[in-house]
């Protein structure tokens, strides 16, 4: 009992990727971007299976965000399944979040 009353306020509680102390004076927000999110893998496996059955990826990606019609996905590798289960916001969040960052990181020169 006596060490539970002293470590009160010195251990907390992890939830969500937010830890959350005893003594609520810390909130340490959880770094995304270390793994991969769910759309980005469902993009990346979408991209390969089509490019796997030779068809143009980005058109193809292109067409089913543009008009939410799963058939411009492949069923090959069960690429259509999986990423029918990602908001198609989503997945436009991540492409633009993806660029965004490729051009912070590879500036154009000149």
């Amino acid at each position: 009992m006596f060490w539970a009353q002293n470590m009160l306020g010195k251990v907390g509680t992890n939830t969500g990727g937010v830890n959350m102390h005893e003594t609520h004076e810390h909130t340490t927000l959880y770094k995304s971007g270390q793994f991969p999110s769910r759309a980005a893998l469902a993009l990346a496996e979408a991209y390969a299976a089509l490019e796997e059955r030779g068809y143009d990826p980005v058109a193809q990606l292109v067409g089913y965000l543009m008009s939410g019609d799963p058939t411009y996905i492949t069923s090959h590798r069960e690429a259509r399944s999986l990423i029918r289960t990602i908001d198609r916001d989503e997945l436009l969040s991540e492409l633009v979040r993806g660029y965004i960052q490729a051009q912070r990181t590879h500036p154009k020169t000149g």
